[in-house]
């Protein structure tokens, strides 16, 4: 079985946008996907795109995808790489794609001498979860993520400061 990572081209926006539904359905969050094939084409394939992604195949099938972007540290002083999505397809799992897929990633961010690479998973996918720290990966329990979206954003963007 070979599995090879590439990047992702324009022609992968429809398989992706497919694996990004996909995990939704996983994350139990369908009805969050809001992006379309049109959107994921033209965000993260635009010349200026600021994200990069990633194709896992298996013996010339589609396996897997990964999204990131690079993030900054203050305390470091240096770039790090922030996975937004890492997704192997049911069929997939168990060869060792996710691990090539995070492992690629984690070769850039040594050839990019980044300071760090950092992911969230949710509390409850435990085989995430065990995934993680089988490679050495550490959690970090001390961090609360918040968020502005949505009309709540709009809100405060648009409210006067006193």
């Amino acid at each position: 079985m070979e599995i090879v990572i590439r990047s992702a081209n324009k022609s992968d926006a429809a398989i992706i946008f497919d694996m990004i539904y996909e995990l939704a359905v996983y994350e139990k969050a369908p009805h969050e996907v809001i992006a379309t094939q049109s959107d994921i084409e033209a965000s993260l394939f635009a010349a200026d795109s600021k994200s990069e992604a990633l194709i896992c195949e298996v013996d010339g099938t589609v396996a897997g995808y990964a999204v990131f972007f690079t993030s900054y540290s203050t305390w470091l002083g240096r770039n790090g790489i922030y996975l937004e999505d890492l997704y192997v397809t049911p069929h997939f799992r168990g060869i060792k794609a996710g691990k090539k897929l995070l492992q690629h990633i984690a070769q850039l961010a040594v050839s990019r001498k980044c300071g760090r690479l950092e992911w969230s998973v949710l509390d409850w996918n435990q085989p995430a979860i065990d995934f993680y720290k089988s490679i050495g990966a550490q959690p970090q329990d001390e961090w609360v993520r918040y968020r502005l979206e949505g009309r709540t954003l709009l809100n405060f963007a648009q409210s006067e400061t006193a």
